[in-house]
């Protein structure tokens, strides 16, 4: 196969459909908001994928520190860390809304790697963009300011430029876990989107829907 009809056969690859396919090793949870999905320290045993809704990645320190590392949406997988020997879980899984959550033994998992090439490829695509994600995100700590690292985040969020679409609605994501993501005060958090609010880089909703317009990029290409 040329690459040309391997790029076609995985754009046109269906990972939902596929995964609702596999025979045995799999099992789908509904998991209400604020449900623990599995906790830091569990035994790592599978891999999930988000069906539908939001889910939130944390960790906790010894002296008791809680930080959010990751906020992930319909299509993304998580735990994919039992399958390079990882035995307990870094980090726990929060359902951020109402969720349906697929889990997939780690047998499983990896015979279906194994045997769908396409599935790898989809796979394998998906893990390296994300770490390409946590390199910039480990860069913007670095060297970027904590308003310039929340505007960052509030585009990442709103899906800003992926897929063409624009300006999509963050629902009900608290300060305090923005003030995680970004390594800040939640008071700095609260200057900081009363005063996107007043440029008009933000603009909240029914039921505190959170609306991120593009202008926002201002604030990141800022020097």
């Amino acid at each position: 196969m040329g690459p040309c009809a391997a790029a076609k056969k995985l754009s046109e690859f269906d990972p939902k459909t596929f995964l609702s396919t596999i025979n045995g090793g799999r099992k789908i949870t509904a998991f209400p908001k604020k449900q623990m999905i599995f906790v830091q320290g569990d035994s790592s045993d599978a891999v999930f994928y988000v069906q539908r809704g939001k889910v939130k990645l944390t960790v906790v320190s010894k002296p008791g520190k809680e930080a959010t590392i990751g906020i992930l949406n319909e299509g993304d997988f998580f735990g994919e860390g039992c399958l390079t020997g990882q035995l307990l879980r870094l980090c726990s899984a929060t359902a951020m809304t109402d969720c349906s959550v697929m889990r997939i033994d780690k047998k499983s998992m990896v015979e279906v790697l194994r045997r769908e090439s396409t599935f790898s490829e989809m796979f394998v695509a998906y893990l390296l963009a994300r770490n390409i994600r946590y390199e910039e995100d480990l860069v913007d700590q670095l060297f970027n300011s904590s308003e310039k690292r929340l505007a960052r985040i509030l585009l990442l969020l709103a899906h800003f430029g992926k897929d063409g679409m624009h300006e999509t609605p963050i629902p009900n994501v608290s300060q305090e876990t923005l003030a995680e993501m970004i390594g800040t005060t939640r008071s700095r958090v609260s200057f900081f989107m009363n005063r996107f609010r007043k440029l008009g880089f933000i603009d909240y909703h029914a039921g505190d829907a959170l609306q991120v317009h593009s202008s926002l990029l201002n604030i990141v290409l800022h020097d």
